[in-house]
């Protein structure tokens, strides 16, 4: 453990010389990108031993705190989430460290880079904290410095709404994960996790669903993600990568190291996720098609992926439950690699979401177009993200959803008409996300980096710094050789199956190897196909070199000159889905029809709210306000009162526990 706590205080010490040199922008982004590389280098170390291995390391110190101690351990589960956690904070660094420096005339910038290794900290204790209170005191640091890099432009209203929203959201999660822990710590003396061995039976269905609700909420399972939409458009774009990237993945570790305490799962769990997770995948999509913000479009896609993630451990945990092994090791597989994958593809998208906002000063869709000539890097790497998010072989989100299709068509289930109707919600849900994850980003590409500028802000575009390229062609190889080479990386995520499936290491090992071969076959099918493709660009190149090549259109009918108002927008282009789902979307399209002879110049704008935040949230918390209003009265700004109350409710409790 020595390599990780001494990663933990070299990223904690660049953070600290970034706040104090503050007004030094260059040698504050120095210390806190340099800090954080090193940093998480070093402590990928034992993280990258572990996840081979299979050895678990540890560490545990006294705490006088009741139930806590100071007990770290790093097993395969933690090693598999802080690999993507370490990888994509260092690649965002080195973007970040760039990216910032465009502020350092407004901002002090040691704040955001204190805030982001501070951040990197948190999540690293939280993934291997084994104890509830320090567990709980890891969560509250990781939620705290990820608000104040929401807020980074705290001066625009949007951004403090969003930074709010996040607040409430994160709170509202911690205050189920402290019942949780309350109600575990009943189960004996301490809170250590190696010393939960018997949770009652009675309580392990709430334990479960209080996870699900309060890790729910860091994920963004749906009906709980109103947070995201909200949150990644206002903070800087290299946050945003690490947040839906591998932040919201922790709520995903959460829920995964629960399932390891609670023992054997019961069919209702199983249930329970796989909806959970058909739900937030399509619903997810489906809200990312209808957005006009690039950034808010891929908040959603977030909810999208873990939506997938989350489907990947229900089958996982329903092959437990009826006891199939290939159910049990391709669930958990395709669910996990795709925690992996995501991590990689969606810091990409986002990486190069910030790119178009740092070369065009925005990111509103329709206000874009043909950035592939003036941003030609971040148009081929954003393409790579977008094919790879879109599921298409051979990159990496292909594998991960492979796995979760491989398991459910070749699975023992059995017959009956339960089985049959959980293959159908599966396969059919999984299949409908592709396809509209696959218009999205059509859509996405097509109107931000092809045709004609829209405006003045693609008109003038220019391409990032070799610091911010850099980072996006790392993540953009991450995803090629994550997918060719995907067949080996799911036969070295044995130690992580074994901890989740009651099972032989030999089975799971002969079941991965199983799914590696299926899979094998279709990434060199890709790969040859990619191969001809190429070798046919060749050919054509050698033929046409040292010719003359005249090039005309076949038939104009009157698009002899085109210009941006003839192409699809963003709106257009999705219409044809958006209506089709309208029943949930409930979009609004105002009447703004030219109603005479010669109509003067007009616009057209659809609005897409999200219901979960409509008819859910706001109602909810507006009625809570309403009912906190009546005992107003009891806040009269008197501090003699204040401390009244407080004296008040010491002596009640003091009575409540003498009695």
């Amino acid at each position: 453990m020595s390599f990780f706590f001494w990663g933990l205080i070299i990223i904690l010490g660049g953070g600290v010389l970034s706040l104090f040199s503050g007004h030094k922008p260059k040698w504050s982004s120095f210390w806190g990108s340099v800090g954080a590389i090193i940093g998480g280098s070093i402590a990928l170390v034992p993280a990258t031993k572990v996840f081979f291995s299979g050895q678990t390391l540890s560490w545990r110190s006294n705490w006088s705190v009741p139930f806590g101690s100071f007990f770290f351990q790093i097993d395969a589960i933690s090693a598999f989430f802080l690999i993507p956690i370490l990888v994509l904070f260092i690649i965002a660094a080195i973007y970040g460290r760039e990216y910032l420096l465009a502020y350092r005339d407004r901002k002090n910038l040691g704040v955001p880079l204190f805030f982001y290794n501070l951040l990197l900290a948190g999540m690293m204790a939280v993934v291997v904290a084994r104890n509830g209170m320090l567990f709980l005191v890891a969560w509250e640091v990781m939620s705290i410095a990820s608000f104040f890099l929401v807020t980074f432009e705290y001066e625009r209203p949007a951004v403090r709404q969003a930074g709010l929203i996040y607040l409430v959201a994160a709170h509202i999660g911690t205050a189920f994960l402290i019942v949780f822990f309350i109600l575990l710590a009943g189960q004996g003396d301490s809170l250590d996790f190696d010393r939960i061995t018997a949770v009652s039976p009675s309580l392990t269905g709430t334990l479960f669903l209080l996870a699900v609700v309060g890790f729910g909420v860091k994920a963004g399972f749906m009906p709980l993600h109103v947070w995201l939409p909200h949150a990644h458009p206002a903070a800087p774009s290299h946050v945003s990568a690490v947040m839906s990237g591998v932040m919201i993945k922790t709520g995903i570790y959460g829920l995964v190291r629960t399932l390891t305490l609670l023992g054997p799962p019961p069919a209702w769990w199983c249930w329970t996720l796989m909806i959970i997770g058909v739900t937030s995948g399509v619903l997810g999509v489906l809200f990312a098609l209808a957005q006009h913000d690039l950034k808010r479009l891929l908040a959603y896609h977030s909810v999208e992926n873990i939506g997938i993630i989350t489907m990947g451990l229900g089958v996982g945990l329903l092959g437990v439950h009826i006891h199939s092994p290939m159910l049990t090791v391709l669930g958990f597989a395709g669910g996990l690699f795709h925690v992996m994958n995501h991590a990689v593809f969606k810091g990409l998208l986002f990486l190069g979401a910030g790119a178009v906002l740092h070369g065009c000063k925005t990111s509103h869709i329709d206000l874009l177009g043909g950035l592939s000539k003036r941003m030609p890097w971040t148009a081929i790497t954003f393409l790579i993200g977008a094919t790879a998010i879109s599921g298409l072989p051979p990159l990496n989100g292909f594998a991960s959803e492979f796995l979760i299709y491989l398991g459910v068509f070749r699975n023992d289930m059995g017959e009956g008409l339960n089985h049959a109707i959980i293959a159908i919600i599966i396969i059919g849900g999984l299949a409908l996300i592709g396809g509209l994850a696959l218009a999205c980003f059509t859509k996405a590409f097509g109107v931000i980096f092809l045709g004609l500028p829209r405006s003045d802000h693609a008109e003038h575009a220019h391409e990032t710094g070799p610091g911010m390229k850099a980072s996006m062609l790392i993540l953009a190889a991450g995803c090629i050789l994550l997918g060719v080479f995907s067949p080996l990386v799911i036969t070295s995520m044995r130690h992580v199956i074994a901890a989740l499936a009651p099972m032989e290491l030999s089975a799971i090992q002969a079941n991965l190897a199983t799914a590696a071969s299926s899979l094998g076959y279709f990434v060199k099918m890709s790969l040859l196909f990619a191969s001809v493709a190429a070798i046919l660009a060749l050919v054509r190149f050698l033929l046409l070199r040292g010719r003359s090549v005249r090039q005309s259109v076949t038939w104009d009918c009157g698009y002899a000159r085109p210009t941006s108002r003839m192409q699809y927008t963003a709106t257009s282009f999705a219409q044809p889905l958006v209506d089709l789902f309208r029943f949930l979307l409930r979009t609004r399209k105002p009447d703004s029809r030219p109603q005479e002879l010669f109509p003067a110049a007009t616009t057209f704008h659809t609005d897409t709210e999200d219901g979960s935040e409509k008819y859910l949230f706001k109602p909810a918390f507006m009625g809570i306000r309403w009912v906190l209003s009546r005992w107003q009265w009891l806040q009269h700004g008197r501090v003699q009162l204040y401390i009244l109350y407080i004296a008040l409710t010491l002596w009640i409790l003091l009575i409540w526990k003498l009695m």
